[in-house]
Order: structure tokens, then sequence, then C-alpha cells
């Protein structure tokens, strides 16, 4: 199985309230996410949000599409929105807002395997074009964050880790 591990920050010119609002409401991102095609939410989960399962339909700078579904496992409201991934994608994903100073801080953790056959068998000589496309996408989410709170993208940062 192949196995990845990515963390995106982004530093917007926003207050953390306004950030987490649009962070935490999912369904919202295909409005201003480009590579986001649909969220669905298949069950409510809690009050907090805990528990709730949303099906992701991506599609990315390379011509195929991912979808998986996605089970919150874990809210500290304005802090921390943590979930676990299953389908074409298995694995875990964790955001972390945090002030700094009057701006936002976002991480974004995303450990996760492949399940579609080609990706896997390509995995050994795709890889670094796999993190080039993750990498791409997470900076038109931070753009398109950025636009969607009218206010300024600081700076942001992709690595893959392992």
């Amino acid at each position: 199985m192949s196995q990845y591990a990515f963390v995106t920050s982004w530093l917007l010119e926003a207050p953390l309230e306004t950030v987490w609002d649009a962070i935490y409401q999912v369904e919202q991102w295909p409005a201003w996410w480009p590579y986001v095609e649909q969220v669905v939410e298949l069950a409510p989960g809690q009050a907090d949000g805990v528990d709730s399962v949303r099906r992701y339909t991506w599609r990315t700078r390379l011509p195929y599409r991912l979808t998986f579904e996605m089970r919150t496992t874990r809210v500290e409201h304005g802090a921390l929105l943590e979930g676990v991934a299953s389908g074409e994608l298995e694995g875990s994903g964790r955001w972390t807002l945090r002030r700094q100073e009057s701006n936002t801080l976002v991480v974004y953790e995303w450990r996760v395997r492949t399940h579609k056959p080609w990706m896997k068998l390509l995995a050994p000589l795709l890889r670094p074009l796999f993190a080039w496309n993750h990498d791409a996408v997470m900076r038109a989410g931070g753009e398109g964050l950025a636009r969607w709170l009218h206010c300024r993208l600081i700076g942001q940062h992709g690595e893959t880790v392992s």
C-alpha cells in the first residue's frame, strides 16, 4: 500500500473565528476550494460534529478524481478538527488553527494510503508527482479561502513528510 504524509500551512490575515467557521463548514468548501467537487453529509453525528460522516469528491491537477468518506473523530471548537478517511484514500486528517497576532495560522496534516490499484502500482515512480499534485490542490485551497474570506493569504507552505 502506498502511504503519504503531508503537512500544509496557511497564514491568513483574518480572525481565527472567521477562518474556523469556513474550515468547519465543510459543505461550503466547493464554493471556495476549486478542487473540491462535492461534499455530501451521510450522517450528522453529535451536536459538535463528532461522528459525522461526509463523502468528499476531489478532482486534482492531474487527470483523476478521488472519492472517500471522512468521519469526524474530534472537535475542539476554534482550534482542532480531526477525522478518519476510508474509501479510495484511507487514513487521517487534522486541522489545527491558532492565532498569530491578528492573523490565523492553519495547519493541515494528512496521512493517507491510496487504494486505487493504478496509484499503488505506480507509486514508486510517480510519488514526487503525487506530492506536487497534493501541494497544488492545497495551495489552491489557501488562495480560495482567502478570496472567500476577503482577506490576504500572507503565506503558505507545503511539505511531504514521508
